[in-house]
């Protein structure tokens, strides 16, 4: 870790650290709003919806019958800013209508549009 003086010496010889550095600063911030307006203005099933069909293109994995992610309980839980229990209850509702598959550390992600028509 840098002090103060160091980095702004080193930002002064070099520019581009401090053009990454805010942008890398208002991702981040960015990030940050989004979560908060979400807590503020969504139930917890939408933004469990909104973390599976938000992370199913970029980790999951395409199969058969779906898209097949490695994720926890928790892990999702967690993300969506939910209690581990009413993560585990909305899988296990979206498991019983078909629209998911759960296994242990898996999570089969069979039909996203109906979740996202169901959390609309």
């Amino acid at each position: 870790m840098w002090d103060r003086n160091t980095i702004r010496g080193l930002t002064s010889r070099y520019p581009r650290l401090l053009d990454n550095g805010s942008s890398i600063a208002s991702e981040y911030l960015a990030e940050h709003l989004e979560s908060y307006l979400a807590l503020t203005r969504h139930d917890a099933r939408q933004r469990l919806v909104h973390v599976l069909t938000t992370i199913a293109p970029s980790i999951g994995h395409r199969v058969s019958d779906g898209v097949e992610l490695d994720v926890t309980n928790e892990e999702l839980a967690n993300t969506a800013n939910v209690t581990l229990f009413t993560a585990s209850r909305l899988l296990s509702e979206w498991q019983r209508s078909g629209d998911v598959l759960k296994r242990r550390g898996k999570l089969l992600l069979r039909f996203p549009e109906r979740l996202l028509r169901q959390s609309a």
